[in-house]
């Protein structure tokens, strides 16, 4: 059976590498940026003078509903 150059792995007809490193670090940042930044922006749309608690708390939710939905759509853990 033949061999994949890239991952090493059988070289079957559905074959896909498995993600680099760096393409699970880029994805799980880039997630957990634009949750947290959701999640700030929804605190002061609805309230335009939140404080500084508010808006870390909110954009820590925001980062961990990102995640969920990320992890529920994909389909497993990154």
């Amino acid at each position: 059976m033949a061999t994949c150059p890239k991952c090493m792995g059988a070289l079957t007809e559905n074959h896909k590498c498995p993600p680099r490193i760096m393409r699970r670090i880029t994805d799980a940042v880039s997630t957990v940026g634009v949750g947290s930044v959701s999640g700030a922006i929804l605190a002061l749309v609805i309230d335009e003078h939140a404080t500084t608690a508010l808006m870390v708390a909110a954009a820590a939710l925001g980062a961990v509903l990102a995640v969920a939905v990320r992890q529920a759509v994909v389909g497993k853990a990154s």
